[in-house]
């Protein structure tokens, strides 16, 4: 009875991300044949993966039942809503629903990866009303670090499913658009049958603070700052950077933007409205050193450490343009995300000799960051207002989800009604009844340069031991016609030892690399494969007692 969901008439709801994890978000709702994909995020490797620019989900599922995927809806503009939308687009062609802003930061990618003409992109608001077979979407209006975020009602003959998308409850917005309380009450008035709510703060007590507070410590730093300043803050956090405008503007400094990202950002923004800059406040990053320097501030990426970011390459004296000299402001208006800390640190300490005066803090501590993520009271008024039958806890740890659990309970919902999953793990419900069990694939898929997916576990492991071991290339000349060696082998290593050290150790896998060869079965000594194998453990065993460090060992045959 539960096996089948593109034939039985049951609504069926799974991540394909976004579970057990901070980034690539990605949940997927499906009655009958009907299938729609809300969000399409990405997440940035950790330092295990090297050479890996980007994770993006696994999406072999939907591309299977690719006739039944109606639609892609976007909750906001985020990195982890919107980064894997390019790569979805490339697979699955479909139309693509999301407000101005949102559709404004999608466009910027798909332009860059030519994908723009081809793709059907479609307006929505807060008033909103999509039909998708059956079944049809509304919207209401919420609150988060970027704006024009949307939290999704889902109509279906089963019941109403509501994703929250990423939210907060901010009475003070910075732009005085407000989050439709009356809507979303509404909505659990009529009665949800399941929601999906977000959890990424569930372990902070209290409601979080409105971003207009960040005005007021940013504006009190502009005062009595001396000398330029200079402010880190995420892009996309168009309320942050217009209220920087303004305390720019309140100190009769001009604005200079540093960061690619920045710039797209800020230049869709202002286009579309969202944000409001005086004319001539902008200027090049060429003019910054023209001017004096208590009339500039300048807004730029890198908050989070990230090494080929503006700040970063501030901090190392290795930005062409501009220059942190002496008695220069430096103002991080950010948290650093978990894993970036050590990063974040160095660039302070390099800001620090610089001679810079730096104000950071995590948490909020010096006032310049206030979260976007509803804290543990906010997180109960949603369960409150929506009232679920059944609840799934998504965007967050492990340990995060089991807190919003705990919540979800503390406000009347069932235990047995809350479903802790894992990306993959589908949550079935017919005649009113759901159950958790079974899985359909998903996992992540690696984005290396222009290679989407070919990077697989055995070449990261490859990387690492390359990293950590080095590597040792055995070359070595044989006849062709009676397998005999033409000249001594010509060995070459990589962050494996220092070679001029190494004579000795060098001469001993030479003789090894002959002996290895002249010992060999005659049927071994004319199958490569064979005697690179019988080479490379054989030298494995002896650099290992030598040195006790394992390297890639890779032998090359040349038959003459």
């Amino acid at each position: 009875m539960w096996e089948d969901i593109d034939v039985d008439t049951k609504l069926a709801v799974f991540a394909l991300g976004g579970i057990n994890e901070i980034g690539k978000n990605m949940y997927v709702i499906q009655y009958a044949n009907d299938i729609v994909v809300i969000d399409c995020g990405s997440k940035f490797p950790d330092e295990n993966l090297l050479g890996v620019d980007l994770i993006i989900q696994d999406i072999s599922y939907l591309k299977e039942h690719r006739e039944n995927v109606r639609a892609l809806i976007v909750t906001h503009g985020h990195e982890d809503h919107i980064g894997g939308i390019p790569y979805f687009l490339k697979q699955l062609n479909v139309p693509v629903y999301a407000t101005r802003l949102t559709l404004g930061l999608i466009q910027l990618r798909l332009k860059e990866h030519g994908l723009l003409r081809e793709t059907e992109l479609i307006l929505i608001n807060g008033d909103s009303t999509v039909d998708l077979g059956s079944i049809s979407a509304t919207f209401f209006k919420t609150n988060h670090s970027i704006p024009d975020c949307l939290g999704i009602a889902f109509e279906t003959p089963e019941g109403t499913v509501v994703h929250t998308g990423d939210f907060k409850f901010d009475l003070t917005p910075v732009n005085d658009e407000y989050a439709d309380l009356h809507k979303m009450a509404e909505i659990g008035k009529k009665g949800v049958l399941l929601l999906l709510s977000e959890s990424t703060n569930a372990e902070r007590p209290g409601f979080s603070q409105s971003e207009r507070v960040v005005g007021g410590h940013i504006a009190d730093a502009f005062r009595k700052a001396e000398g330029k300043i200079f402010i880190s803050t995420f892009a996309s956090n168009v309320h942050r950077v217009q209220q920087i405008i303004e305390a720019a503007h309140m100190t009769n400094r001009k604005i200079a933007l540093l960061g690619r990202s920045m710039v797209n950002v800020v230049s869709v923004a202002e286009e579309l409205g969202y944000l409001k800059i005086p004319e001539g406040m902008l200027i090049e990053p060429q003019e910054v050193d023209q001017m004096d320097p208590e009339n500039v501030a300048i807004i730029c990426t890198g908050s989070q450490g990230e090494p080929m970011a503006a700040l970063s390459r501030l901090s190392s004296n290795n930005f062409r343009q501009v220059s942190v000299l002496p008695g220069d402001t430096v103002i991080f208006a950010s948290s650093p995300i978990p894993g970036n800390e050590k990063s974040v640190s160095r660039i302070i300490d390099n800001l620090y000799r610089l001679g810079a005066k730096v104000i950071y803090g995590t948490g909020g501590a010096t006032g310049m960051h206030v979260s976007g993520h509803a804290y543990r009271e906010e997180l109960k008024l949603m369960l409150s207002l929506m009232k679920p039958t059944y609840f799934i806890p998504i965007h967050g740890e492990y340990r995060m989800l089991e807190l919003h659990r705990e919540m979800a309970e503390s406000i009347g919902v069932e235990s047995e009604n809350v479903f802790i999953l894992n990306n993959g793990d589908v949550v079935d419900i017919q005649n009113g009844i759901a159950r958790q069990t079974r899985h359909v694939e998903a996992g992540n898929v690696f984005v290396d340069g222009l290679g989407i997916g070919d990077v697989g576990r055995v070449v990261l492991r490859d990387r690492k031991l390359l990293s950590e071991e080095g590597m040792l290339i055995i070359i070595v000349s044989m006849s062709k016609a009676d397998g005999r060696i033409i000249s001594d082998p010509d060995t070459i290593s990589r962050g494996f030892v220092y070679e001029r050290d190494a004579n000795e150790l060098y001469k001993e896998v030479n003789q090894l690399v002959i002996s290895t060869i002249k010992d060999a079965k005659p049927s071994t000594r004319y199958r490569q494969n064979d005697l690179k194998h019988a080479i490379r453990k054989s030298v494995e065993k002896l650099l290992y007692t030598r040195t006790r460090r394992k390297p890639m060992i890779l032998p090359f045959i040349i038959e003459i």
